[in-house]
């Protein structure tokens, strides 16, 4: 099993600029996937890891860059800010363009501004870190959305570099990960959706909510118990979202429909 650091070390996983129909199955055998069609689009080059879902299902102008062939300039910009976030450093983006031998104007054309390359930075770590977090999981129905989420939720907490994001910048923090600011909580909420879906597919999770709204409440409830100590100045704790997760996931279980 990998370090929780590491597992948000991989590699950045954006989808391929030529998407048009998502995939009708995982690679996860026997559990079909019918993944929302959130923004009509997704890629004909295989079967998407649920990480790279939310990119798929919710591009923004920078994933379009980064997954452009040939690469895009915006790819290095991307690169070099993502291994100073690693490092718990801050992404600055005149230093950035310092370093690239370019102006900032031509950085801004490449990346946008930075709230859009922190996303772009966020997602690419978070991604990976769901992957993880899919690939230890061996229980379905509303078990595996249970064990999934609380895990990915334990593995943020643990990252020290993305706790130190928090403790620096917890006001923009909490704006680009929990807010309509950014593409990250939407491509959250459209990952845990066809998280969902896929288990409903099987028969293993009948929803009394529409997914849709079902994949909301999964998401804020990660978020209140990953982001606690800026929030309700509590500690953040995976076990208590798992207990939150339970609970809201118990009407789901199709035993108790039959």
């Amino acid at each position: 099993m990998l370090a929780p650091v590491r597992s948000w070390a991989g590699p950045p996983t954006h989808a391929s600029p030529n998407v048009h129909h998502l995939p009708k199955r995982c690679k996860r055998a026997g559990r079909p996937s019918r993944v929302p069609d959130v923004s009509g689009v997704s890629t004909t080059s295989g079967p998407l890891r649920l990480g790279s879902r939310g990119t798929a299902l919710v591009p923004s102008a920078l994933s379009r860059r980064l997954a452009a062939e040939p690469p895009h300039e915006a790819r290095r910009a991307f690169q070099l800010a993502r291994s100073r976030f690693l490092a718990s450093d801050r992404i600055d983006m005149g230093q950035l363009a310092v370093e690239l031998g370019v102006d900032r104007t031509s950085l801004f054309r490449w990346v946008g501004n930075r709230d859009a390359l922190l996303s772009e930075v966020l997602w690419s770590l978070a991604a990976p870190t769901l992957d993880h977090a899919d690939a230890e999981t061996t229980a379905s129905g509303p078990d595996r959305v249970v064990t999934l989420l609380s895990s990915f939720v334990s593995l943020m907490i643990d990252a020290p570099y993305f706790r130190e994001f928090l403790r620096r910048e917890p006001s923009r923090a909490l704006r680009l990960l929990t807010t309509k600011d950014s593409a990250i909580q939407r491509r959250y909420i459209a990952v845990t959706r066809s998280l969902l879906e896929e288990e409903v597919a099987a028969g293993r999770l009948a929803s009394p909510l529409p997914l849709d709204d079902l994949a909301y409440v999964l998401v804020r409830l990660s978020e209140s118990f990953t982001y606690a100590d800026l929030i309700t100045g509590e500690e953040p704790s995976g076990a208590r979202a798992a207990a939150a997760f339970s609970f809201v996931l118990g009407p789901t279980r199709t035993e108790q429909l039959t």
